[in-house]
């Protein structure tokens, strides 16, 4: 499987493409392929940098999904 990023596929990254398409016949460039991976990149990485700075100013040692769930909603205003 050919990889358009670190952990991202182009079959898993067409395939949420597709997910929000009305129409199925709808194609997606490799070009924006590569561009969508690469944000989809940047917003996990953000996401992840995010909660681990929530985890300790909660004087926490460990990320767990709460920490995750209180930054996501700044996150996705920020995107």
């Amino acid at each position: 499987m050919e990889a358009t990023g670190p952990g991202f596929r182009k079959e898993l990254t067409s395939k949420l493409l597709h997910l929000h398409f009305k129409d199925d016949k709808t194609k997606v460039s490799g070009d924006a392929l590569l561009l969508m991976a690469e944000l989809l990149r940047i917003f996990v990485v953000e996401a992840a940098v995010r909660s681990v700075r929530q985890a300790q100013a909660e004087d926490l040692v460990r990320v767990d999904v709460d920490q995750l769930e209180k930054v996501l909603p700044q996150l996705l205003l920020d995107f």
